[in-house]
């Protein structure tokens, strides 16, 4: 990352987290570049960074000012679910969301699907190309049940910027992130046993429960630190749970970046009442600011963290490369992962290791960080711009996903319906609790090139929003 860039980034989460207002005056050029130890021209491609990014605007002969168009939205509320396991429900929605067909005509603004235009994935499609036409068919193989060495020595040096010090045989390559959850959770629990997981919280990770009949037991989370440590351990206290699992680095659906004390305190508590815990990082890649986030895995010492994550939301879900370092639960993992699917498809994880090998992957993921964190910006604009004044959203460190928190009486459900009779696609708030809340939420996703006949689609549904409001005042 340039010198320009990190002072940029530095600058735009001070504005961030309101420490500079709309309208304010920012500390002038000279006085940037004494503080940070950097010259002129460093400061000033920083503020044009944010000029680009719409937090900053120039005026002549008197300096740079925050956008009077960034007032921060109201943060959604940290919810209350009951403090009780549930039985997961909510398929038939999820089913909904995932037969979404990108070439039907419609705005699809729901599946947490990356770009995959960009061309720093060539070189990628070169190495896919290649592996099929070698001469010894190797691709064509069935390979190591844990996968190549060769990706999975990879990504341990990928995992070292994640605070994480790995060999390839504390790896264990799989079908995507979500076969490591659904690993992970086979290894540690038996039907009716209860997990307990953040809230909002990913669909595939509860519905994977649902198929293993294991009870889900949500807690409330904070849009800013993620889930709250003191339910959590009342929940450890009052119930017998098999497992924590959360989504710390570029939640999916709120986009925050749990604090490190955070992180540790989390496992500390885990330890204290013995219970593993289930980390999906499979975002952490694509937070905004370098370096990423650490994973909870980082501090772990005893071997309870079972992290996943893949290659699915940072290069293409159709590789279906993914992996998970289990701990002391890799024999076990090894196994699931055996009965489940067998060793994951060859082809790909060689193509991915040679364009990790090759240093494209840290400049695909530079590219794809910076045009993320602007598609952000632009859709927060637009969020504001035509949704109700009470509209709240989420403030994602990373990723392509915001949350949207609309009055309580809201019905995402019948605006998801209208919807699709104009060719836009939401994910609805609901697929996101085990037990149905989130009724009066939705995420939208961020992570295709912004189009006027985006912004026209995010206009339709603000307007649309603002009818049923005044359609069906004050519901129950």
């Amino acid at each position: 990352m340039t010198r320009y860039d990190n002072l940029a980034g530095i600058i735009g989460e001070r504005i961030e987290q309101g420490l500079y207002t709309g309208g304010q005056r920012l500390p002038s050029v000279r006085a940037l570049s004494l503080e940070h130890e950097v010259s002129i021209s460093t400061v000033q491609q920083a503020y044009r960074v944010l000029e680009d990014r719409r937090l900053v605007e120039a005026r002549p002969k008197s300096g740079y000012f925050v956008s009077q168009k960034h007032e921060l939205a109201a943060l959604p509320a940290m919810c209350r679910p009951a403090q009780r396991p549930v039985e997961i429900s909510q398929w038939g929605l999820v089913l909904k969301l995932l037969r979404s067909d990108p070439s039907d005509g419609m705005v699809h603004l729901g599946p947490g699907m990356p770009d995959i235009s960009s061309p720093t994935l060539k070189p990628l499609m070169k190495w896919l190309s290649r592996t099929a036409l070698h001469p010894d068919l190797r691709g064509m193989n069935y390979g190591d049940i844990s996968g190549a060495r060769v990706l999975r020595e990879q990504i341990a040096r990928l995992m070292v910027d994640s605070g994480s010090l790995l060999s390839a045989d504390d790896i264990l390559i799989t079908t995507g992130c979500h076969e490591a959850l659904s690993i992970a959770l086979h290894a540690l629990c038996q039907p009716g046993d209860i997990v307990a997981v953040d809230s909002p919280s990913f669909h595939g990770v509860t519905q994977a429960m649902k198929a293993f009949s294991i009870k889900a037991l949500e807690i409330p989370t904070d849009p800013v630190t993620g889930i709250s440590l003191d339910a959590l351990a009342l929940a450890l206290e009052q119930w017998p749970i098999k497992a924590i699992q959360v989504t710390p680095n570029c939640n999916n659906p709120l986009g925050y970046i749990m604090p490190d004390s955070h992180k540790q305190a989390l496992l500390s508590l885990a330890q204290r009442y013995d219970t593993p815990i289930i980390e999906d990082d499979v975002y952490g890649d694509l937070a905004y600011h370098y370096p990423r986030p650490h994973t909870i895995k980082s501090f772990d010492e005893d071997g309870r963290v079972l992290l996943c994550s893949s290659f699915s939301k940072t290069l293409a879900p159709g590789l279906r490369v993914g992996w998970m370092v289990p701990g002391r639960y890799m024999e076990k993992a090894i196994h699931m992962k055996y009965i489940n699917t067998g060793a994951t498809a060859l082809q790909p994880q060689l193509a991915v290791a040679e364009f990790v090998r090759g240093g494209y992957y840290l400049k695909h993921l530079r590219r794809m960080r910076a045009r993320y964190q602007l598609n952000c910006e632009i859709m927060t604009d637009w969020i504001k711009t035509y949704f109700p004044l009470e509209t709240r959203v989420s403030r994602p460190q990373g990723g392509f996903l915001i949350w949207i928190e609309l009055p309580e009486h809201f019905d995402s459900l019948r605006l998801s319906r209208q919807l699709e009779n104009l060719l836009i696609q939401i994910a609805v708030g609901p697929v996101f609790s085990a037990s149905g809340k989130y009724r009066h939420c939705l995420r939208l996703s961020f992570a295709a090139k912004l189009t006027d006949k985006m912004e026209a689609a995010v206009k339709t549904i603000g307007e649309t929003i603002k009818q049923q409001l005044r359609e069906h005042p004050g519901e129950g």
